[in-house]
C-alpha cells in the first residue's frame, strides 16, 4: 500500500468519526425544539412488520418555537409513533390529537443541562479515541511498508508526521463541535 493510500484511508476513517459525532449531537436535546431530535428515531410499525425512522413515516416541523409537530403519512401509524417517542427517553410527553402528534419541548433544568454536557463529552471522547486508533493503524501500516522495503525511512517519517497532523486537525474539529454543542445546551 502506498503512503498516499494509507493517508487517504486514515483521513476517510477520521472524517467518518467526526460525521458520526455530528449525527449523535443532533439527537441530544438542547433548550430549543429541533426536528433533528426525533427524525432518526426508530419506530416499530406493527402493521408494516418492520422498523422505520420517523422521517420515513411522517412530516416533521417546528411550530411556535418550542413544539415539534409530527404528521404521519399513514394515520394508522400514529400509535406506533407515539409509543416510540414515549420509549425514546427524550423526556417529552407526546400529545396525540388523532391526526398528528405535538411534542412540547420543555425548558431544561440546570441539572439536566449538566447531565447532557457530561453525555456529549463522553461522545466526543469516544470519537477522539476512534481518531487516535486510526492514527495507530496508519502508523502500523507505514511501519509494515518500511519492513517490506516499499517505503524509505524518510518517507515513513514524513507519513507519520502527516498522520499526526491529520489526527490533530480532526481532534480540533471534535473539540470545536463539543464547545458549540455545550454552548447550545447551556444557553437559556
Amino acid at each position: 500500500m502506498s503512503m498516499d493510500d494509507i493517508l487517504l484511508e486514515a483521513d476517510d476513517h477520521m472524517d467518518k468519526a467526526v460525521e458520526f459525532l455530528k449525527q449523535e449531537f443532533r439527537t441530544v436535546r438542547t433548550g430549543r425544539a429541533s426536528v433533528g431530535l426525533v427524525d432518526s428515531l426508530k419506530v416499530a410499525v406493527e402493521s408494516y412488520g418492520t422498523s422505520l425512522t420517523l422521517k420515513e413515516l411522517a412530516n416533521l416541523a417546528v411550530a411556535e418555537g418550542n413544539v415539534i409537530i409530527i404528521k404521519p403519512f399513514d394515520p394508522s401509524t400514529l400509535k406506533d409513533i407515539e409509543r416510540a417517542v414515549e420509549k425514546s427517553g427524550l423526556g417529552i410527553n407526546p400529545q396525540n390529537d388523532g391526526k398528528l402528534i405535538r411534542l412540547p419541548v420543555p425548558p431544561l433544568s440546570t441539572e439536566r443541562r449538566d447531565q447532557l454536557v457530561t453525555r456529549i463529552k463522553q461522545l466526543a471522547e469516544q470519537q477522539r479515541i476512534s481518531v487516535r486508533s486510526t492514527r495507530r493503524d496508519a502508523n502500523r501500516a507505514l511501519d509494515a511498508e518500511k519492513k517490506a522495503k516499499t517505503l524509505t525511512e524518510d518517507d515513513v517519517e514524513r507519513g507519520q508526521k502527516q498522520v499526526q497532523e491529520l489526527t490533530d486537525d480532526y481532534c480540533k474539529k471534535i473539540d470545536d463541535l463539543l464547545v458549540e454543542k455545550t454552548k447550545d445546551i447551556m444557553e437559556i
